[in-house]
């Protein structure tokens, strides 16, 4: 199976910032997940697992090229044999607002088995007390979502909101080492549990 990385937005991207902290701490989420994103495919590089990174650049990558570009490799190696995962930080109108999820496109299908693998190790890796925010209306926790990136993937995709970076308690924990770590073992985690 081959492993396709969407690193969520660009640097131009309006706002997907967190607030700046007391400490002058602040996350930007294309910068933070472009982190991630390669600490996963270090770690998939490590296990001999085919991978590809959709998005190599910094700037905004409209979506439409995201997925043409997802689209392109799943018909070389087959749509079967393709997983889009698309990392994202999470952000609410108030900064209150907390916790972990992921997202499929409506309906059901192999996305929903594998959002069901982030969700379980996202579980189990996190801190306990970790709110995990789940969509449970059809059986199953991710939330059905009409986002493109899903919506216009031919392949099986997911993408993962991992807490909120507005809210000053998950954004310390995602600037940590630690966080950072355990954002990246969820990934990699469910990658080899479903491959």
């Amino acid at each position: 199976m081959k492993i396709l990385i969407d690193n969520g937005h660009g640097i131009e991207t309006p706002g997907k910032r967190s607030p700046v902290w007391p400490d002058g701490a602040q996350l930007f989420e294309w910068k933070y997940t472009r982190e991630i994103a390669q600490r996963v495919a270090l770690a998939l590089q490590k296990q001999g697992l085919d991978f590809e990174m959709i998005v190599k650049e910094d700037t905004d990558v409209p979506l439409s090229e995201r997925c043409r570009r997802a689209n392109a490799i799943a018909a070389e190696v087959g749509v079967k044999n393709c997983l889009l995962v698309s990392i994202h930080n999470n952000a609410s109108a108030t900064g209150t607002a907390r916790g972990w999820e992921i997202h499929t496109y409506l309906g059901k299908s192999k996305s929903d088995e594998c959002a069901t693998i982030f969700w379980n190790e996202a579980k189990a890796i996190l801190p306990v007390g970790t709110k995990m925010r789940g969509d449970w209306t059809d059986n199953e926790p991710d939330f059905d979502s009409n986002f493109a990136i899903l919506r216009d993937t031919k392949c099986a995709a997911v993408l993962t909101e991992n807490l909120f970076m507005d809210n000053p308690d998950d954004c310390r924990y995602l600037l940590s080492d630690e966080g950072k770590a355990a954002i990246t073992k969820i990934h990699v985690q469910s990658i080899l549990k479903i491959t």
